[in-house]
C-alpha cells in the first residue's frame, strides 16, 4: 500500500466519524476542499461510492460503513502503537479527547481540570459535554465520564467522584398545602417536577425497600431537561423534587427544604471515568486519570 492510500483511508475514517468535512479537515490539519478532493479520488480508485453528501451533512454509504468497520480497528491499532512510544519520553504530552455529561463537567472537570492543565502544559484536552451516551470507540474519544450504571461492562471504569444519593425534597410552604408522603405510593397524590431524558422518557425516581429496587414515575406538573429550571420550581414551593443530596444539603440543614422518604433513598456509585480495555493507555490519559482521582 502506498503512503497516499493510507493517508486517504485515515481521512475517510475521520470524515465518517465526524460526519462533517469541516470538522474532519480541522482535525487533519488540511482544508475542507482538499479533503473533499481526496475523498473523490479515493472513491474513483475504489470505483465505489463511500460517502453520501448533501449541502448540510455527510455520512458513509453502506459500502462506506463496511470499509469503516474494516479499516478503523487497524487505524486504531496504529494510533495505539504510536501512542505507546510516549512511554519512552520523559514528558507527558499529546491530546486527550473526553466525552462527559453536564453533571460530570460541572462537578469533576470544573474543579480538577484547570490544575491538571497548569501542571501539564504539553497536554491538550478536548471535552465534549453532552448528556447522550456516546460510543467512545467509534466516535474517537479516549475516555468518557458518566454515572457508573451507564458504563458498558467491557470498559475499564475508574471512580472519579464520591458515592451519591438522590433525595426527595420540598419547601415548608409546599408541605403546608400537602401532607408529607409516608411511603412511596403516597407520591401519586403530590405535585412533582420531572426530568426529560434524551430518549423522550421521564427520568424515574429510583427508590429501594428491603433490598428491592423499584422506580416511581411521579405526577409531574412541570417537566424540563434542565436541572436549574427544575431546582427553581422546587425551591419556589411549587412541587416536590428529586435532587442530588450534595446540592441541597445546606438547605435541608437550615430548614429551607424538607427531606421526605429518606429510608427509601439509597446511595449509588457516582461518576466514573471509563475507557476501552487496552494494554497501554497513553501517558497523558493516565496522568489525567490520576489527577481526577485525587
Amino acid at each position: 500500500m502506498e503512503r497516499n492510500e493510507l493517508n486517504d483511508l485515515l481521512a475517510f475514517a475521520t470524515v465518517a466519524r465526524e460526519r462533517s468535512f469541516t470538522r474532519a479537515a480541522a482535525k487533519l490539519g488540511i482544508s475542507a476542499s482538499a479533503l473533499s478532493h481526496a475523498m473523490r479520488n479515493l472513491e474513483a480508485r475504489l470505483d465505489v461510492r463511500l460517502l453520501a453528501r448533501t449541502t448540510r451533512s455527510v455520512a458513509p454509504t453502506e459500502a462506506g460503513e463496511r470499509l469503516l468497520d474494516t479499516v478503523f480497528p487497524a487505524l486504531a491499532s496504529i494510533e495505539d502503537g504510536l501512542a505507546s512510544l510516549a512511554h519512552w519520553r520523559d514528558s507527558i504530552s499529546g491530546t486527550v479527547r473526553l466525552t462527559a455529561s453536564t453533571y460530570a463537567a460541572q462537578t469533576v472537570l470544573l474543579q480538577k481540570l484547570p490544575a491538571f492543565l497548569l501542571a501539564h502544559p504539553e497536554v491538550k484536552v478536548e471535552v465534549n459535554v453532552e448528556d447522550r451516551l456516546s460510543d467512545i470507540v467509534s466516535e474517537g474519544f479516549d475516555a468518557g465520564i458518566r454515572f457508573h450504571m451507564s458504563v458498558d461492562k467491557d470498559m475499564i471504569a475508574i471512580p472519579v467522584g464520591p458515592t451519591l444519593r438522590a433525595v426527595i425534597i420540598g419547601t415548608p410552604a409546599y408541605f403546608k398545602r400537602y401532607p408529607p408522603p409516608k411511603k412511596p405510593a403516597d407520591l401519586k397524590d403530590h405535585v412533582c417536577v420531572g426530568f426529560r431524558l434524551r430518549s423522550g422518557a421521564i427520568m424515574p425516581w429510583d427508590l429501594e425497600e428491603d433490598g428491592r429496587e423499584f422506580n416511581i414515575r411521579p405526577n409531574c406538573q412541570f417537566i424540563a431537561n434542565d436541572g436549574a429550571l427544575m431546582a427553581a420550581a422546587v425551591r419556589s414551593g411549587a412541587a416536590l423534587g428529586y435532587m442530588m443530596e450534595e446540592e441541597v444539603a445546606d438547605e435541608i440543614a437550615d430548614g429551607r427544604l424538607i427531606q421526605v422518604l429518606d429510608a427509601w433513598c439509597v446511595p449509588f456509585p457516582g461518576l466514573h471515568l471509563y475507557h476501552p480495555s487496552r494494554r497501554q493507555s497513553p501517558p497523558a490519559l493516565r496522568a489525567l486519570i490520576t489527577a481526577l482521582r485525587e
